[in-house]
């Protein structure tokens, strides 16, 4: 379990200091965020907790949260984001978890556009942002991150094999630690998002940090649904795919290994 005084302790001068809300059981974190949100909670709130029992990813995907196995945690950002800068915060959420990451275990994080963590082939966390907007930029965010830290079985049949960071360090990843270190890198990667020339900076370093956006041969799942060889991100941090037919500005869905 969680040593909520001490974490607390660790906060104390961060955006996070004194908004932290932890939950043995809860349907979903970021449920429980987007609901607190939406009845005026402020800037820097944090919701995690121990099991989640209807666990949400991207496009509306159950994300299996175990009791005691993983980190599943939600914050709330109330920021003036521009819209055309939202899709950068998936990046930067996948940045900030694989800095944690490393930081924690010692793995190093691969980045699979828009927001999946995998070490090798194997998946090991992502990324869910839902934002609320209006007059052209976010009225809040909800930036939800999800790790498989000890589990050591996981269901047949998933779209990419899983793992854990227990199974790939080859020893016992201590959730408190990673919590803290993913907190404290949110809120340098999210805070940077304010800055003029942020979109150049986070794209350069999601292109460093991922093999997927540039040379990959990739077929797109989603509504731009394609097959082709990635081209790196675009200004907005959209995936680019070079395809038969031309260039494709991936701007929403998912994208496999092409077999």
């Amino acid at each position: 379990m969680f040593d909520l005084t001490a974490l607390e302790t660790a906060l104390a001068g961060t955006i996070f200091a004194g908004k932290v809300h932890f939950a043995p059981v809860t349907a979903s974190t970021n449920g429980d965020a987007l609901a607190a949100a939406r009845a005026g909670a402020p800037h820097g709130g944090v919701w995690f907790a121990d099991e989640q029992t209807a666990g949400r990813g991207r496009g509306g995907h159950g994300w299996l949260s175990a009791a005691g196995e993983g980190l599943y945690v939600s914050v709330l950002l109330r920021r003036e984001i521009p819209v055309a800068h939202l899709p950068l915060l998936p990046l930067c959420a996948g940045l900030a978890a694989a800095c944690a990451i490393r930081a924690v275990s010692g793995l190093v994080i691969d980045l699979r556009w828009p927001n999946d963590l995998l070490i090798g082939p194997r998946k090991t966390g992502g990324i869910l942002v839902e934002a609320s907007t209006g007059n052209g930029a976010s009225t809040f965010a909800v930036v939800g991150v999800g790790v498989n830290v000890h589990q050591s079985r996981f269901p047949e049949g998933l779209d990419t094999p899983a793992t854990s960071l227990d199974l790939e360090a080859g020893k016992r990843i201590p959730r408190q630690a990673l919590l803290l270190a993913l907190l404290q890198s949110l809120e340098r990667e999210t805070g940077a998002l304010a800055g003029s020339r942020a979109a150049e900076a986070i794209l350069a370093r999601v292109e460093e940090a991922s093999t997927w956006v540039r040379g990959r041969n990739v077929e797109v799942h989603g509504p731009q649904a394609c097959t082709g060889v990635t081209a790196g991100l675009d200004e907005n941090g959209f995936l680019r795919v070079e395809t038969a037919a031309g260039m494709v500005a991936v701007q929403a869905g998912g994208i496999r290994e092409a077999v």
